[in-house]
């Protein structure tokens, strides 16, 4: 332990110090600058500047060791931090992208409804699940018999004719589309009038309209559309007019009783969203188009 006088020999030096700072800054200060303290003050600047320079140089290795650690830590949290936003922004992007193509399919649904003929009544779905063939020929959907979804209702995509539906639940239902090996639709090519079944093209992307006659002189890029018939007892299961496709190619085989026409068709059933089920329709338009 320190004796009471040490303390106050200290503390008397600690004040004769202070004192004789406060002096020397207040010489300083009112003295010219060619006088005695500055003289000193450079001359010290002067023997000092060389050791100053050196330990400069000396720990200039660890400094810049210590800033390139420094600025290492930083560029890692920069990096996580830019990776965390590109990934926002991928999956912001990729929602995005998914909503304008669902919003292109309901505008390009709602415009195929005002086609229709007065009285048909349409019911919108999404679909939840698609063939797991390469052949596309089923699907299903998000609203069953709870909704007023029956058998053989037509079902209709943005570009036009889908399928119907084959089999329902109380949620959900499942449609065979137009792609089917068991499809077979009515339809006729407009303006025309010339009437036909369309079926799968088997091996292929496009439809066939088989059962043509000959001598209908049709030509590539007309439009076939249902025909909505009714003959007797049978009638068909899908309103007239609903776009099926247009016309590619006409086999003018001469051996062939009927004429087939290749037909591209509209609906792009490998990207569907949403679908309108034909939950009610007009009555069908006797003696118009073949069973």
């Amino acid at each position: 332990m320190f004796s009471r006088n040490q303390v106050r020999r200290r503390r008397a030096v600690l004040a004769v110090l202070l004192g004789v700072s406060l002096v020397l800054l207040t010489v300083y200060f009112s003295e010219p600058i060619g006088g005695g303290l500055h003289a000193v003050q450079r001359g010290a600047g002067e023997v000092l500047s060389p050791i100053e320079e050196g330990a400069a140089r000396v720990f200039k290795p660890i400094s810049d060791l210590a800033g390139w650690v420094g600025d290492v830590v930083n560029a890692k949290k920069q990096n996580k931090q830019l990776k965390r936003e590109v990934q926002n922004l991928h999956t912001e992007l990729a929602q995005l992208a998914t909503d304008r193509r669902e919003a292109e399919q309901l505008r390009a649904l709602a415009k195929l409804q005002r086609t229709l003929p007065a009285g048909t009544h349409t019911l919108t779905a999404r679909v939840i699940a698609h063939s797991p063939t390469v052949w596309y020929s089923m699907i299903q959907i998000d609203k069953g018999s709870n909704d007023g979804v029956h058998v053989n209702q037509p079902v209709m995509t943005a570009g036009g004719l889908a399928g119907k539906v084959v089999d329902t639940t109380g949620d959900t239902a499942r449609v065979a589309l137009i792609t089917d090996a068991s499809s077979a639709v009515s339809a006729e090519v407009m303006p025309n009038g010339v009437a036909g079944i369309v079926k799968p093209e088997i091996g292929g992307k496009d439809l066939i309209l088989d059962f043509i006659p000959k001598g209908s002189h049709l030509h590539a890029g007309q439009v076939v559309v249902t025909s909505g018939f009714k003959s007797g007892a049978l009638e068909s299961l899908f309103p007239r007019g609903i776009p099926i496709g247009n016309v590619g190619s006409v086999n003018q085989d001469q051996l062939q009783v009927y004429q087939r026409v290749r037909v591209h068709p509209y609906a792009d059933l490998r990207e569907m969203d949403f679908v309108d089920v034909v939950t009610s329709a007009p009555p069908p338009v006797a003696g118009v188009g073949r069973p």
